[in-house]
């Protein structure tokens, strides 16, 4: 009689969350489609393509508690794998989009049947070495060209049909991947493997006597984590023609971090918000020159001890108390 009260009692909240996230994806959606308006289109494509990549960090951070320190790897294998295919291969763009997402999976099945044994700061320093073992090879292994990149990595007609040198053609393909990435991410959170995922992360030696082989769920966490990294390297690269060793060094694996700190763990639009303000302030403040990273660090710290559970962490629980 008691869990049937607790079910019941449990079904107008999960009605009053799915109504916050349908609002949350309309507002998102809304801002992305009329942003272009008064900001720089290619500023805000970049922006959704961090922002898928943050999510995919997030999803392994936020719902599994693994903290990974070289995600990088699989933003930069996605891009090289797609410029290299596009350019040399002369493959359409949503096979060259393909072929990048697969790379970094097959990458994630190895990396992370190399750390998903180990825990906590042992992971996090796992997969930062394998990632600088990356770094190291796409600096020295010709196709990626090394310091140089690979440059001018065409567009293409994505289906034989559309013409992505176009920017605003380009721009809604980048939006619907995005969000096409979200919505897998927040379906992923809150399917029954989810809630495994969560209770390995609250407790997994609890999850281990349940019966739940939790090195495999961890291990797909992390290969869907980093399949999703490499589509948005992959995206990235078709925006910008270029594939670079900046998205291979180990700075780009930091700056995934803070902008899942700064939006929020454990929360689906937290990182879109993180990489907005992260990225914002790197293109916007960068005429103070060497000043700019104090004014960040400076928002960050005033994010940290005004937003503990990050921007949109702290917003999801003001809406949950009692008006």
């Amino acid at each position: 009689m008691t869990d049937a009260r607790e079910r019941l009692a449990g079904v107008p909240a999960q009605a009053a969350d799915l109504r916050h996230h349908r609002t949350a994806f309309a507002v998102v959606a809304v801002f992305f489609l009329a942003a272009p308006l008064v900001l720089y289109p290619v500023f805000l494509m970049k922006v959704m393509c961090f922002a898928l990549f943050a999510a995919a960090f997030n999803l392994l951070i936020g719902y599994v508690g693994l903290l990974s320190f070289g995600h990088a790897m699989f933003l930069a294998t996605g891009g090289y794998v797609s410029a290299h295919v596009a350019k040399i291969w002369g493959l359409p763009p949503e096979l060259a989009i393909l072929a990048g997402t697969a790379a970094a999976a097959v990458l994630g099945i190895v990396a992370g049947m190399i750390a998903i044994r180990r825990q906590g700061i042992y992971f996090a320093m796992i997969t930062l070495a394998l990632s600088q073992m990356m770094f190291f090879f796409y600096l020295q292994t010709p196709f990626t060209h090394g310091e140089d990149g690979i440059q001018a990595v065409p567009r293409g007609m994505l289906f034989g049909l559309i013409d992505l040198s176009n920017v605003w053609a380009m721009y809604f393909f980048v939006f619907a991947v995005s969000a096409a990435g979200l919505l897998l991410i927040y379906r992923i959170v809150h399917s029954p493997f989810g809630q495994v995922l969560q209770a390995i992360r609250e407790n997994e030696q609890r999850a281990i006597s349940l019966g739940y082989k939790t090195d495999r769920y961890k291990l797909l966490a992390f290969v869907l984590s980093a399949s999703l990294a490499g589509l948005a390297g992959a995206t990235k690269v078709l925006v910008f023609q270029l594939a670079s060793l900046v998205d291979a060094h180990w700075s780009m694996s930091g700056e995934v971090v803070l902008m899942t700190l700064l939006g929020g763990l454990g929360t689906v639009f937290g990182p879109v918000a993180g990489a907005f303000v992260l990225l914002g302030m790197e293109n916007y403040l960068a005429q103070l020159g060497a000043w700019v990273t104090v004014v960040q660090g400076a928002i960050f710290v005033v994010c940290v001890l005004t937003f503990r559970r990050g921007v949109i962490g702290e917003l999801g629980h003001w809406l949950k108390k009692p008006l």
